[in-house]
């Protein structure tokens, strides 16, 4: 039997479909147990993302204090453990809680996903709201257990370093959410989804990885933010003049590099991929 060739010019159904835009307002959402279960799991997956990475900060310092007898000051987990436990946590986190929430756990990926219209304003104000808290908890929870060592070393707040401009850490802050929220767009993206069904780790995976890498970066200029939950969570329990001084640097950052990340991918890759398709289809006739 003779092979079915597609005829030139045609082009196979779609594999995946994209989900509607999510209204602006959607008080719906305000009667549904689904919602607030959302609202609960980032609060709670913040809270763990904070405390874990927070210890780890610590921890590390505790370890090389030169201060400290018989101290190794080439021991501890170093930048490399600590990037680690902020992309392994990320990664763990997302793949824990992407079926309830979305596994956001950062406002600044909130702020991306509410531009390219994948949650309402009220999810997302809520959600904001919910990390926030939930990064507060996680580091008070830090100073309650290891209170003399989390006001010894400077409790794991972001910090503009000695050296560096106010440009250099704005600028490390937009391009490391940049990074991120592209990475979230990618790894969510509705056509890569169906194509990738077969392995279903795939998204929470390059997310976590993609916040290591921007953390070996960008340590040692800000401590790396890129969050302005974990960012904000840290500055209240650790309250000093330093770190508010810096805090703008860490709302302000990660939302122009989120927003970059929204736009670049929704009306850029996205729509440039439908002009393509447009455009060949138009060749066919000619």
């Amino acid at each position: 039997m003779a092979k079915d060739v597609p005829e030139q010019g045609s082009f196979s159904a779609k594999d995946y479909h994209d989900p509607p835009p999510a209204p602006l307002i959607d008080a719906v959402e305000l009667t549904k147990w689904s919602f607030y279960r959302a609202i609960i799991a980032e609060f709670i997956a913040t809270l763990l993302f904070l405390y874990v990475t927070v210890c780890t900060v610590i921890g590390y310092k505790s370890q090389t204090d030169p201060n400290k007898p018989g101290v190794d000051q080439c021991g501890g987990v170093g930048i490399l453990g600590i990037a680690w436990a902020f992309g392994g946590m990320i990664f763990i986190l997302v793949y824990c809680t992407a079926g309830i929430s979305g596994g956001h756990i950062n406002p600044a990926v909130t702020f991306g996903l509410f531009l390219a219209r994948k949650v309402s304003l009220i999810r997302a104000i809520m959600y904001m709201v919910a990390q926030c808290l939930g990064a507060i908890c996680g580091v008070g929870l830090v100073k309650a257990f290891q209170n003399s060592n989390y006001n010894l070393y400077g409790g794991g707040a972001n910090e503009l370093a000695t050296g560096y401009s106010t440009r250099v850490g704005l600028g490390a802050e937009i391009i490391g959410t940049f990074v991120l929220v592209y990475t979230v767009f990618s790894a969510t993206d509705p056509k890569r989804s169906a194509r990738d069904s077969h392995v279903p780790v795939l998204a929470p995976l390059p997310i976590g990885f993609a916040v290591f890498m921007v953390h070996l970066a960008t340590i040692p200029i800000t401590g790396t933010g890129i969050n302005p939950a974990r960012s904000l969570g840290a500055a209240v329990i650790y309250n000093k003049e330093k770190t508010w001084d810096d805090q703008w640097m860490f709302w302000v950052g990660p939302f122009i590099g989120a927003a970059i990340a929204a736009f670049y991918h929704q009306f850029i890759l996205r729509a440039g991929a439908v002009k393509a398709l447009g455009s060949f289809r138009s060749s066919t006739h000619v």
